[in-house]
């Protein structure tokens, strides 16, 4: 597999490349955004290590840029500490995670393979749902109100389908973190909250007969409407 690093601090893309390719991945890097939409084009890498910061195209514009092509590619930001609001921007311009500068080389080795993963559907992932005017075609990777197709990102289209395998039960905000994310989540808490405001706007705005609720102090619940 093929791993993309565009950051433009080269001591750090070394160390990455280091540790990636010790895992048997191959490594490309990229110093800027144009040359990291350049690299993504010509070689179509399976996972993007993304820095936040960058010169000319910033992180969130190629972040933006990419999901224009391609929905599914697991996308992981690197940050600056003090960046929170820059972290809320890249999960809604379509990250899948990210991880704060300076980290530990594993965990950052554990989140590339957890991400991997999840792009390998298992029996029970493809599972495709049917709830009222919702569908949920994981073997298309494709959501539909209404036989409309709503676009959704990878990580938020695997939390719907996870609340709608679950539906009317009470979901613990850690138990989606490990589901969903795939490992012990010790990050900033607002990367579930941003996910399921996209996922509850989105649905919304197609009226879907069921939406994610807030049960106060324990987590989420994914119930039919009331009008529905």
């Amino acid at each position: 597999m093929t791993i993309l690093i565009i950051e433009d601090d080269p001591s750090i893309a070394e160390l990455i490349a280091m540790y990636i390719e010790k895992e048997g991945f191959t490594s490309l890097h990229a110093l800027d955004g144009e040359e990291g939409l350049t690299l993504f084009y010509e070689h179509a890498p399976d996972c993007i290590l993304l820095d936040l910061m960058l010169p000319e195209v910033d992180g969130i514009d190629v972040c933006r840029t990419i999901r224009l092509e391609d929905k599914h590619i697991p996308i992981l930001m690197l940050t600056g500490k003090g960046q929170s609001h820059e972290i809320i921007n890249g999960l809604e311009s379509g990250a899948d995670d990210y991880i704060v500068k300076p980290f530990d080389p594993n965990e950052l080795i554990a989140r590339l393979k957890a991400a991997l993963r999840r792009t390998v559907l298992s029996d029970e992932y493809q599972q495709n749902i049917q709830l009222d005017n919702l569908t949920i075609a994981m073997t298309e990777r494709r959501v539909y109100v209404n036989q409309i197709e709503v676009s959704l990102a990878p990580r938020e289209m695997e939390l719907l389908h996870y609340f709608a395998c679950h539906p009317n039960q009470v979901l613990l905000r850690q138990q989606l973190f490990d589901k969903v994310w795939g490992y012990e989540f010790d990050g900033d808490p607002r990367t579930l909250d941003v996910h399921i405001k996209r996922i509850r706007d989105k649905l919304s705005h197609k009226h879907a007969s069921w939406s994610i609720t807030t049960v106060r102090g324990v987590g989420y619940r994914f119930e039919a409407n009331a009008h529905g």
